[in-house]
């Protein structure tokens, strides 16, 4: 057999079909993050030397790599992709993404995307008073759409029509038929003419988690009849110019292909008799969906898609071309919502393993003992495990089964000791571990012992929380790309499911992609004496940061953003420190000067009992304090790394350039 490689390692993890070229394995056996240098063009980061790099500056795992050459290329790709599909079909009207700031808010990230998609006219989207007010200040003087979608009131409305006056194109899209009234009166008390779009409901529905997005069902979007009523309304009040905006929505993460042909075929219909109606509806927005291909199958899977970018564009601009071309309409501009297609590369989530709870790694009977031998369990046992064999693994197992069931009922009627008991179940353990290497070989393995890799697999306990940075594979079991970020190079000899820190059952990933299937375990290296080991998270660059929450208290974790200067090294643009102790208690009513005063308090009774001495007292109010501005996740032990010695990453060049930390985003300038 040849000599394991990284390439091996890319294999193993699918890399190449998940990344989008993104992400690859060195020949060093550690993953790279392929950014975009502007002026060098393409260059791999060490995401293992840039650990080392960052942590050498104070800032511990976890923490969330962004990469904003990423977001850079990611707006070039989507606006590529519709201007070779408008080339080819000749479509006249011009292409407008926008981002919908809910997939992931952060200022940094959005200034990315808009810094590069000034370029290409990007506007942004909102659905909330909060989401509007911090799109008019990043959005003031750039003459980009800015779509106003959601539940409205007057103020919404107001402050949506006056950032008009700031360069801005505001349009108010009408989710539900009572807005348009509101729309009106506020638009006539400002003197501001209202740009107005309706979002309709399709009778369709879109494929994958979020179908129900759309459709008769759908939470939002208006019926034919109040489209028809916004329609008649408007052209009583000589305002139905102000209408320029068509607006669906299929979902989320669209699986299939057809289920956005199908929709297209109908928006353009309604499009056309809108027209007929004497509309001029400039914009044709199709809403968000563009899928993103988690687990690299390609195929129409919850966690996949079976259609690229290109042909995603190449079906947008198609239906909607020939559709107008045969209503001899003209072509609107095409606008698209699709928020994680843009961020969810970008993002890597790290963690470092704390520890391991694995079962027998050995498949050698250890022989009994004469006092053991007189147990005729312990006898059993024994000969079961000494017996397995390719011939009879499966008999075996239903053996061993058996044994560590009666084991069970001695022990609770004090027939054999605790100490006995723990003999069977280790005997158990070392034949499931012989049983399992059998069945790796076999073409088929039955159905009893389908689960034995999972209930076999080993438990990597990681510093983080699955409930913070990773709500959605909790919450609804989304697959995302794991792998470890350096070994690579090695063969991975254990199988095993993740662990957060967290005091909850559900703060594990037990669910991992494949080509064919979901993998119940992921494989991982054996932990090394004083070697740190990295575990890495990648596409959660949409929608975990905002939706994640603090269960047990652990708060976000460390931020840095990474691009390349102009010799193509890594440098860190901004890092934003994690929450502290003191900041997540204050959110649930615990303040630090009254938690202090408190603490003294208690600690001058016990002094008065005697139950603590004056040394201890300050040992106790130091601790207390300093574990306030400390990070919410675990330290590593203090002993376990030398600081004299060099990291990862710093043996080769030179260490990253300094960077000033925030604790928080600095303010707008």
């Amino acid at each position: 057999m040849a000599p394991w490689t990284h390439l091996d390692g890319e294999g193993l993890y699918n890399v190449a079909k998940w990344s989008c070229g993104y992400f690859r394995i060195n020949s060093e056996g550690s993953v790279e993050a392929v950014v975009d240098s502007q002026q060098n063009g393409p260059i791999g980061i060490d995401l293992h030397k840039l650990i080392g790099q960052i942590q050498r500056r104070g800032i511990e795992t976890p923490l969330l790599l962004r990469f904003d050459g990423i977001l850079r290329s990611r707006v070039r790709e989507l606006n590529n992709a519709f201007n070779a599909a408008r080339a080819e079909f000749n479509y006249q009207g011009p292409y407008r993404g926008v981002y919908p700031i809910k997939v992931n808010q952060q200022r940094h990230v959005v200034e990315s995307l808009l810094e590069e998609g000034r370029k290409h006219g990007t506007g942004l989207e909102v659905g909330s008073k909060p989401e509007l007010l911090a799109a008019v200040a990043l959005q003031a003087d750039g003459g980009s759409l800015l779509l106003c979608n959601g539940y409205k009131d007057e103020e919404y409305i107001e402050t949506a029509l006056l950032s008009s006056k700031l360069g801005i194109y505001p349009i108010i899209v009408v989710e539900k038929y009572s807005e348009l009234a509101t729309i009106l009166k506020v638009s006539d008390r400002l003197g501001i003419r209202p740009t107005i779009g309706v979002r309709t409901k399709l009778g369709g529905r879109g494929s994958g988690r979020w179908s129900e997005s759309g459709g008769d069902r759908s939470k939002f979007g208006l019926t034919t009849r109040q489209i028809v009523d916004v329609v008649e309304t408007l052209d009583r009040q000589n305002k139905l110019s102000c209408l320029e905006l068509l607006h669906f929505h299929v979902g989320s993460q669209v699986t299939d292909i057809r289920a956005i042909k199908n929709a297209l075929r109908e928006a353009t219909r309604t499009l056309i008799d809108l027209t007929e109606m004497g509309c001029r509806i400039k914009f044709l927005d199709v809403g968000g969906g563009l899928g993103i291909d988690y687990d690299g199958s390609s195929t129409n899977f919850e966690s996949s898609m079976n259609y690229s970018l290109a042909e995603y564009a190449r079906d947008v601009v198609y239906h909607i071309s020939e559709a107008c071309r045969e209503a001899d309409i003209p072509e609107p501009a095409i606008v698209t919502e699709s928020g994680r297609a843009l961020t969810a590369h970008h993002a890597v989530l790290v963690a470092e393993v704390l520890g391991v709870s694995d079962n027998a790694t050995s498949a050698n009977p250890i022989p009994l003992n004469e006092e053991e031998d007189d147990k005729e369990i312990l006898k059993n046992a024994q000969a079961v495990c000494e017996g397995v064999s390719a011939k009879n693994f499966q008999e075996s197992y239903h053996d061993a089964l058996q044994l560590r069931d009666e084991a069970m009922v001695l022990f609770n009627v004090g027939q054999i000791t605790l100490r006995e008991r723990a003999r069977v179940e280790e005997f158990f353990w070392r034949t499931c571990q012989k049983i399992l290497r059998i069945a790796r070989e076999q073409p088929y393995v039955p159905d009893d012992l389908a689960n034995l890799e999972r209930d076999m697999a080993d438990t990597y306990f990681l510093n983080f929380s699955v409930f913070q940075s990773l709500p959605d594979a909790w919450a609804i079991h989304q697959l995302f790309p794991v792998l470890p970020l350096h070994r690579l190079n090695e063969q991975p000899t254990r199988h095993a499911v993740l662990a957060d820190i967290t005091c909850d059952s559900d703060g594990k990933v037990d669910r991992f992609i494949d080509l064919r299937d979901v993998k119940r375990t992921l494989e991982l290296h054996p932990l090394r004496a004083n070697e740190p080991y990295y575990v890495g998270f990648f596409l959660v660059g949409a929608y975990q940061e905002i939706l994640g929450d603090m269960h047990n208290l652990f708060g976000d974790p460390n931020i840095v953003h990474v691009d390349v200067d102009e010799q193509g090294r890594p440098r860190l643009t901004h890092v934003v420190r994690g929450d502290r102790t003191e900041e997540v208690l204050s959110y649930v009513e615990y303040f630090e000067q009254d938690v202090l005063t408190r603490l003294r308090r208690h600690i001058e009774r016990s002094l008065e009992e005697g139950r603590m001495t004056f040394e201890e007292s300050a040992r106790l109010q130091r601790c207390y304090e300093a574990g306030l501005q400390n990070y919410t996740y675990l330290a590593r032990e203090k002993d376990t790394v030398d600081p004299t010695t060099p990291g990862p990453g710093m043996t080769n060049g030179a260490p990253l350039p300094q960077v000033e930390i925030q604790p928080q985003p600095q303010p707008l300038s």
